[in-house]
Protein backbone atom coordinates (compact mmCIF):
# COMPACT_ATOMS: atom_id res chain seq x y z
CA UNK A 1 0.00 0.00 0.00
CA UNK A 2 2.90 2.32 0.73
CA UNK A 3 4.23 1.73 -2.78
CA UNK A 4 0.82 2.57 -4.25
CA UNK A 5 0.68 5.77 -2.17
CA UNK A 6 4.12 6.83 -3.38
CA UNK A 7 3.07 6.20 -6.99
CA UNK A 8 -0.07 8.30 -6.50
CA UNK A 9 -2.60 5.45 -6.38
CA UNK A 10 -3.32 5.68 -2.64
CA UNK A 11 -6.60 7.57 -3.07
CA UNK A 12 -7.89 5.04 -5.60
CA UNK A 13 -7.06 2.17 -3.29
CA UNK A 14 -8.71 3.77 -0.26
CA UNK A 15 -11.84 4.56 -2.29
CA UNK A 16 -11.97 0.95 -3.48
CA UNK A 17 -11.53 -0.34 0.09
CA UNK A 18 -14.31 1.92 1.40
CA UNK A 19 -16.63 0.74 -1.37
CA UNK A 20 -16.02 -2.91 -0.50
CA UNK A 21 -16.62 -2.23 3.19
CA UNK A 22 -19.92 -0.51 2.40
CA UNK A 23 -21.00 -3.48 0.33
CA UNK A 24 -20.22 -5.86 3.17
CA UNK A 25 -22.00 -3.58 5.63
CA UNK A 26 -25.03 -3.46 3.36
CA UNK A 27 -25.04 -7.24 3.12
CA UNK A 28 -24.86 -7.59 6.89
CA UNK A 29 -27.72 -5.11 7.35
CA UNK A 30 -29.75 -6.93 4.68
CA UNK A 31 -29.25 -10.27 6.46
CA UNK A 32 -30.05 -8.73 9.85
CA UNK A 33 -33.29 -7.27 8.51
CA UNK A 34 -34.12 -10.68 7.03
CA UNK A 35 -33.44 -12.40 10.35
CA UNK A 36 -35.57 -9.92 12.31
CA UNK A 37 -38.41 -10.05 9.78
CA UNK A 38 -38.37 -13.87 9.64
CA UNK A 39 -38.35 -14.09 13.44
CA UNK A 40 -41.25 -11.62 13.77
CA UNK A 41 -43.26 -13.36 11.05
CA UNK A 42 -42.62 -16.74 12.69
CA UNK A 43 -43.96 -15.40 15.97
CA UNK A 44 -46.97 -13.73 14.34
CA UNK A 45 -48.02 -16.66 12.15
CA UNK A 46 -46.83 -19.82 13.86
CA UNK A 47 -45.87 -18.75 17.35
CA UNK A 48 -42.22 -19.86 17.01
CA UNK A 49 -39.09 -18.95 15.08
CA UNK A 50 -37.28 -21.14 12.58
CA UNK A 51 -33.69 -20.80 13.75
CA UNK A 52 -31.27 -18.16 12.52
CA UNK A 53 -30.79 -19.50 9.00
CA UNK A 54 -34.49 -20.26 8.52
CA UNK A 55 -35.45 -16.78 9.75
CA UNK A 56 -32.99 -15.16 7.36
CA UNK A 57 -34.29 -17.14 4.38
CA UNK A 58 -37.94 -16.45 5.25
CA UNK A 59 -37.18 -12.77 5.89
CA UNK A 60 -35.26 -12.27 2.64
CA UNK A 61 -37.96 -13.95 0.56
CA UNK A 62 -40.54 -12.03 2.59
CA UNK A 63 -38.78 -8.76 1.76
CA UNK A 64 -39.22 -9.52 -1.95
CA UNK A 65 -42.87 -10.51 -1.47
CA UNK A 66 -43.57 -7.51 0.77
CA UNK A 67 -41.90 -5.10 -1.64
CA UNK A 68 -43.99 -6.48 -4.49
CA UNK A 69 -47.26 -6.33 -2.52
CA UNK A 70 -46.53 -2.85 -1.15
CA UNK A 71 -45.72 -1.72 -4.70
CA UNK A 72 -49.04 -3.06 -5.98
CA UNK A 73 -50.89 -1.24 -3.21
CA UNK A 74 -48.94 1.97 -3.74
CA UNK A 75 -47.47 1.89 -0.23
CA UNK A 76 -43.95 3.17 0.34
CA UNK A 77 -42.10 2.40 3.57
CA UNK A 78 -38.64 3.94 3.78
CA UNK A 79 -35.79 3.63 6.23
CA UNK A 80 -34.72 0.79 8.45
CA UNK A 81 -38.05 0.41 10.27
CA UNK A 82 -39.93 0.55 6.96
CA UNK A 83 -37.71 -2.18 5.56
CA UNK A 84 -38.33 -4.37 8.60
CA UNK A 85 -42.10 -3.78 8.37
CA UNK A 86 -42.16 -4.52 4.64
CA UNK A 87 -40.11 -7.69 5.05
CA UNK A 88 -42.18 -8.83 8.05
CA UNK A 89 -45.50 -8.35 6.23
CA UNK A 90 -44.14 -10.21 3.20
CA UNK A 91 -42.75 -13.03 5.34
CA UNK A 92 -46.05 -13.33 7.23
CA UNK A 93 -47.92 -13.54 3.91
CA UNK A 94 -45.43 -16.15 2.71
CA UNK A 95 -45.90 -18.26 5.85
CA UNK A 96 -49.68 -17.89 5.61
CA UNK A 97 -49.74 -19.10 1.99
CA UNK A 98 -47.34 -21.97 2.78
CA UNK A 99 -49.60 -22.97 5.69
CA UNK A 100 -52.64 -23.04 3.42
CA UNK A 101 -50.80 -25.12 0.84
CA UNK A 102 -49.61 -27.59 3.50
CA UNK A 103 -53.16 -28.13 4.77
CA UNK A 104 -54.54 -28.81 1.29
Amino acid sequence: MLILSVLGFGDCLSAFTEEVIMDITGLIIFLAIGAIAGWLAGILVKGIGFGLLGNIVIGVIGAVVGGYVFGLLGISAGGLIGSIITATVGAALLLFVVGIIKRA
